[in-house]
């Protein structure tokens, strides 16, 4: 799977929040400032070529959803950035934010928690 610029991963989170859509259903829910609506057609038929997108003709327009899961995506960017950047190591991700103190103590006791019963 393919690494998405910003403004593909930008335009994913407006598919994966609306689900089936039109462009300007996208446009919608895109954060302040949206792109021009050229820009963001542009961008969505980018992703349907790189297949995370699939289309179905609607007069003439396209309607287009997902075909890649956003856990799908979220997994291997985070397996591609940990392995890129802390050697593989979780435990380095997360030692990382303990010592610029993005991460307190009682979060990383959840996170203890989350592994020792992740069914709760």
């Amino acid at each position: 799977m393919e690494k998405l610029t910003i403004q593909e991963e930008e335009a994913m989170l407006a598919v994966w929040q609306v689900g089936k859509g039109f462009i300007k259903d996208f446009m919608d829910v895109m954060p302040d400032p949206a792109p021009p609506y050229t820009t963001l057609a542009s961008t969505i038929k980018n992703l349907e070529r790189k297949g995370f997108l699939k289309s179905e003709k609607f007069a003439n327009a396209y309607r287009y959803s997902a075909k890649v899961k956003e856990s799908d995506y979220k997994k291997r960017f985070m397996t591609g950035f940990v392995d890129n950047y802390f050697q593989s190591s979780y435990k380095e991700l997360v030692a990382f934010f303990a010592k610029d103190k993005k991460i307190s103590a009682e979060e990383l006791k959840e996170i203890i928690d989350l592994i020792e019963s992740p069914d709760k």
